[in-house]
């Protein structure tokens, strides 16, 4: 199968600039590498401009205007544009293990999705992280919490069953999906502006359709580095899209990916 590694940014090249570097440290590459950029500036086109010029992977940059928090619609216009089979969804501020796409394709299976956990980069390790450019980690690491996230251990990440309800886990800087059961679903509700609950309303749409989720634990790790807290002040209404979905056992947005394809 073809792989689509999605990344989504907004104005923070140094953390994206990271992710890149764990990007061309994969030990299994995907076919083509997708960035969704909320209306960055030019500093971070300039950066993802010279990754072009070092990795031999197709890499497509999507970018719309900056008109505030728009995730859901740069991802469905990032999707839109993919030419892989499968999608391997992170945040512009996650370094990758080296592993990290092997695990996520060896895991993948009809009929199901994945969602995995994430290491915490702590605050105060910041500086030093970005003045090393460091991108390798583990479970020793300094400058990191959740440290048992940091393990890969195969034997235990083969525990895990897939299940029709919805994890409290779920984080959209770590998932994955086959692209058709994305867009049988219309994708991400564009309703959605603002932080919060867009990845998880998505994830409801495909469990009410039928496809399972699978928590990818001891595989799939990322490293999320620490930044401030977004904006939340429409949490309250998109926390009341997503009880309207679950309650109507809703399958298909109105306003999604269908407009790109």
């Amino acid at each position: 199968m073809k792989t689509s590694l999605l990344i989504s940014t907004y104005n923070w090249p140094e953390a994206l600039d990271l992710v890149l570097k764990s990007a061309a440290a994969q030990s299994v590459q995907p076919f083509e590498i997708l960035i969704a950029d909320d209306g960055s500036k030019d500093e971070t086109k300039d950066l993802i401009e010279a990754f072009k010029n070092r990795t031999t992977t197709t890499l497509k940059h999507i970018w719309h205007e900056d008109k505030g928090f728009r995730r859901s619609k740069i991802l469905n216009k990032a999707i839109a544009a993919a030419a892989g089979d499968y999608i391997i969804q992170i945040d512009g501020d996650c370094i990758m293990h080296p592993d990290f796409v092997k695990d996520h394709i060896a895991h993948s299976a009809g009929g199901q999705f994945l969602f995995g956990s994430r290491v915490n980069i702590q605050e105060a390790y910041l500086k030093e992280l970005f003045k090393k450019e460091r991108i390798n980690f583990n479970f020793f690491s300094k400058g990191i919490k959740k440290r048992t996230r940091a393990l890969r251990i195969s034997i235990l990440a083969d525990l895990y069953k897939t299940s029709p309800i919805l994890s409290k886990k779920l984080r959209g800087c770590n998932l994955s999906y086959w692209r058709n059961d994305f867009i049988a679903i219309n994708g991400y509700n564009e309703n959605f502006e603002g932080w919060g609950r867009e990845d998880s309303e998505m994830a409801i749409r495909m469990l009410n359709s039928g496809v399972l989720g699978k928590r990818l634990r001891y595989s799939g790790i990322v490293y999320h580095i620490w930044h401030l807290v977004k904006d939340q002040s429409r949490f309250e209404i998109n926390d009341s899209l997503q009880k309207e979905t679950q309650e109507n056992k809703v399958k298909w947005c109105k306003k999604g990916i269908d407009a790109y394809l």
